[in-house]
């Protein structure tokens, strides 16, 4: 029986990926993915069967990558850790429906997410509680994702938004901004990370008052700090208690 690996390849850069990522595409047979992701690791693919597809064409991926591994050894891969807004659960969801015995065996290889390689070029701001929330209403209907924002604001949990801000969507952050701003001073330390690990890497500090004046898009992690989060020299760091 064939297999099928989800991997994480990491934030971009092939030096943060794990050894475990490289053996499994190095192994593989085919690999599957988005043409963003497949080109970020040209450099292991040499040799192998390509599919890779456009945005929004998640299903199809998953759905060619299923069948290949009917009869070869596949990887999918998906960018930063395949389990968080990844393609980990929509194989998994196939896998599972196919009959017992038709199915290859699956395994999910974690990555380095794009929040946590955000958060280590901005110091340590997760330290303590945090909640990551995407602010894509494509799958999500965004009065939900406005209740997740302002249930985790009241209760002061660090903040990290994914998806923050595309061509077409430029008002989900700005009303996140205003429900943040109801539990948090105007001055709480906002890291934005444009690009983690990648050659047009990009770190910014600002407010919660201000960082909407930045540059921020689809390829931007934000950080809000929670009420101990502070900045010093540069970096953003959320307090875990300790007395130092």
């Amino acid at each position: 029986m064939k297999y099928l690996k989800v991997v994480g390849i990491g934030p971009g850069n092939l030096n943060d990926m794990n050894d475990r990522a490289k053996t499994a595409i190095n192994q593989a047979e085919v690999v599957v993915g988005y043409n963003t992701y497949i080109k970020l690791i040209e450099p292991l693919l040499i040799g192998k069967e390509i599919i890779g597809t456009g945005m929004r064409q998640e299903l199809d991926r998953c759905k060619a990558a299923v069948e290949a591994s009917l009869t070869k050894n596949v990887v999918v891969v998906s960018s930063g850790d395949a389990g968080v807004y990844g393609m980990a659960g929509l194989v998994l969801e196939m896998i599972l429906n196919l009959p017992k015995n038709d199915r290859p065996s699956f395994e999910v290889i974690a990555g380095v997410s794009a929040v946590n390689a955000a958060a280590s070029i901005l110091g340590a701001p997760l330290m303590h509680d945090f909640a990551v929330i995407s602010l894509s209403d494509l799958l999500t209907p965004f009065d939900l994702i406005k209740k997740r924002v302002e249930c985790a604001a009241q209760g002061d949990f660090v903040i990290a938004l994914y998806n923050p801000k595309s061509h077409k969507r430029i008002e989900n952050i700005s009303e996140v901004q205003k429900i943040i701003l109801k539990y948090r001073n105007k001055n709480t330390p906002v890291g934005i990370v444009t690009g983690a690990s990648r050659e047009n890497e990009k770190k910014i500090i600002s407010t919660l008052e201000n960082f909407l004046d930045e540059e921020i898009n689809m390829f931007s992690i934000v950080i809000v700090g929670n009420s101990q989060t502070y900045i010093k020299e540069d970096y953003m760091i959320t307090p875990r208690g300790y007395e130092i």
